[in-house]
């Protein structure tokens, strides 16, 4: 980084942005995640322009991107989920499937990592398979926004809630390495899950009082802050921040639902409802820039180098098909029909990314191959944007098909209408 101009990396930076933005465009045409295109751009700057990438220096503000991102993608989504009685059972099943694939996932990568990677015991291969066990929210979220509301929904609650409890279970297995007993360690999950939620309820709460009582116009920015700090502090508390972000979106998105009953005295919904479409875009605008830097920074560090090794493919091919058909089995058992493209959209990308490098420096295999982590991010990226783009084509000829039924039967009418006519005439005539 030595030697470059400001001005060119703010140039860069600009260049970036815009090109998210047709990226973008390019999705929503075809259906092909535009994080895939930045992580592919970010890897072609690279390789044309000649740049050593050192991991170490840049791991940091990838970490710093990760976290953030992560923050504004789950709030972007709480914002947009409604809490309703016809609800239960979209969020019921939605966490269903996003617990079962996780535990699933976990084992039975980690039976693979331990026989294709071998020396390694079966706790190390846990902590290793948890990181790309986990649905990524944050690619999941930007790609689904072409389909139909009900899947749409059922995705960003199960890829939003994998996140969460991938999170939960690798931070609450590291963290608990050390206590003896099978009951410490629920006691301490417990305390853990039930802590986290009752501060964030009380927080939300006391955040949204704040947030109408406030007449500043500079307070958008002021609670974001205030999030993210909450969220740094709850990690180094060890608690599942994540759940805080949640819980906030939807007990903001959903206040009346909140605050009824003598709390109805403490919310002020006008005040509220004339702000909130102003913090809904601002959160969806910064999640749309820190995704795009992340993943664009993420294509910079690839190397191909530990791609293309045999025992790494065999092991992502066996990740992938045990994956992809538990899933399906799982998706035809609950759902029983109309379960595509949901079933293949499953992608491993930021929490994966990040949990990864977060893995306790006793447990790191320095010979471990991080073409594992690239591979399953593309892998399953593509097949998610193969689905997608199938999906698309076939509401395409459904919609052609029912407009075709309905000019058919406008015609139809239009000819039982002239004969009726023509009746009505003859009938005349004879009179």
């Amino acid at each position: 980084m030595e030697g470059i101009s400001a001005y060119y990396l703010v140039i860069g930076a600009a260049v970036i942005v815009i090109v998210s933005y047709l990226y973008n465009i390019i999705a929503q045409k075809t259906n092909i995640p535009s994080v895939i295109l930045l992580i592919i751009s970010g890897y072609a700057a690279k390789e044309l322009l000649g740049i050593e990438f050192n991991e170490e220096e840049w791991f940091l503000p990838l970490e710093v991107l990760g976290i953030v991102g992560l923050i504004f993608i789950v709030l972007e989504a709480a914002l947009d989920l409604e809490l309703k009685r016809s609800k239960i059972r979209l969020i019921t099943l939605s966490t269903l499937i996003a617990g079962l694939s996780l535990v699933f996932n976990t084992f039975f990568l980690a039976v693979g990592i331990k026989y294709f990677i071998g020396n390694l015991d079966m706790l190390t291969s846990v902590i290793y398979a948890i990181p790309l066990s986990i649905t990524s929210s944050a690619i999941v979220i930007p790609s689904v926004s072409g389909l139909e509301r009900s899947k749409r929904e059922f995705l960003i609650y199960e890829s939003t809630i994998s996140d969460i409890l991938g999170i939960m279970f690798f931070y609450l297995l590291v963290e608990n390495l050390d206590t003896d007993g099978a009951t410490m360690v629920g006691l301490n999950v417990i305390s853990n899950v039930g802590g986290t939620l009752l501060l964030s309820i009380a927080l939300s709460y006391a955040m949204i009082i704040a947030f109408q009582k406030i007449k500043s116009d500079i307070k958008l920015f002021l609670f974001i802050a205030m999030l993210i700090l909450f969220y740094g502090i709850g990690k180094l508390f060890h608690l599942s921040s994540l759940l805080m972000i949640l819980v906030f979106g939807l007990i903001l998105e959903n206040r009346t639902l909140f605050f009824s009953g003598f709390m109805r005295k403490y919310l002020n919904d006008e005040s509220i409802t004339k702000v909130l479409l102003d913090f809904k875009l601002l959160t969806r605008e910064s999640a749309f820039v820190v995704r795009t830097f992340f993943f664009f920074i993420l294509g910079m560090s690839i190397t191909l180098a530990g791609v293309f090794v045999p025992h790494i493919l065999l092991l992502t091919a066996y990740f992938i098909i045990g994956m992809f058909a538990f899933r399906w089995l799982a998706f035809k058992i609950i759902f029983k029909r109309d379960y595509f493209p949901q079933f293949l959209i499953a992608p491993r990308g930021l929490i994966s990314i990040l949990l990864f490098f977060a893995i306790p420096k006793e447990f790191r295999i320095n010979d471990f191959e991080l073409g594992i982590l690239l591979l399953s991010i593309v892998v399953t990226s593509l097949l998610m944007a193969w689905a997608l783009v199938l999906d698309s084509f076939g509401r395409v000829g459904r919609m052609k098909k029912y407009i075709s039924f309905m000019r058919k039967f406008e015609r139809g009418k239009q000819v039982v209408l002239r004969k009726e006519r023509m009746t009505i005439d003859e009938k005349e005539h004879v009179n």
